[in-house]
């Protein structure tokens, strides 16, 4: 299970990489939330069990519960994106809206 978390890992890494490199804005938007996942993903792979007991955990005979600072780390970054990304889209729709076009080669305006 852990390589399947990798490779997917790794797909969402080079994709959202891929799609902020474009020159279009909602694209390179796109990206980033692409990005934002990878890293949720990622933080549920840190935090994957082995068995029935948490991967860093070395009493082999004796049950152990989830970790809870993974959960709240994965909660808190989960927060964040959204935020992050909603303030990203509005940037986008107030400068697609000004200059007409979501295209950043376009936006000549913007150079100082």
């Amino acid at each position: 299970m852990n390589i399947i978390f990798a490779i997917a890992v790794g797909i969402l890494f080079g994709l959202g990489t891929f799609q902020i490199l474009r020159r279009d804005m909602i694209k390179t938007a796109m990206g980033f939330y692409i990005l934002f996942t990878a890293i949720n993903l990622l933080f549920i792979a840190v935090g994957a069990f082995n068995g029935s007991a948490p991967a860093y955990s070395q009493n082999v005979g004796v049950e152990t519960t989830s970790d809870p600072l993974v959960q709240a780390l994965l909660l808190t970054a989960i927060v964040i994106s959204f935020g992050s990304y909603a303030i990203l889209l509005g940037l986008i729709a107030i400068s697609a809206r000004r200059y007409d076009t979501a295209d950043s080669d376009s936006l000549d305006h913007l150079k100082g």
